[in-house]
């Protein structure tokens, strides 16, 4: 697991290899440490973590603002609310 910085508002949250439910996990500790408006850039490869990633925003306001997937990677970009 990766936590970083990128650009001013933008940080990047690599869990490529995880498997649920820590993506979903780390995605929500990463969101809490983050100001409203910034955005985290998720990397992960485990296809069932989409969908409780996916329900957590659901449930906390939080909004995947871009989605995009390179064969078995995906790249979610999440602005906190």
């Amino acid at each position: 697991m990766k936590f970083e910085k990128r650009e001013d508002v933008v940080y990047v949250l690599d869990v490529k290899g995880y498997v649920c439910p820590h993506p979903q996990i780390y995605t929500k500790k990463a969101l809490s440490k983050v100001s409203s408006g910034d955005v985290i850039e998720v990397i992960f490869d485990n296809p069932s973590s989409g969908e409780s990633i996916a329900t957590m925003c659901d449930n906390t306001g939080d909004e995947i603002v871009n989605k995009q997937q390179e064969g078995g990677l995906f790249v979610w970009d999440i602005e906190k609310a």
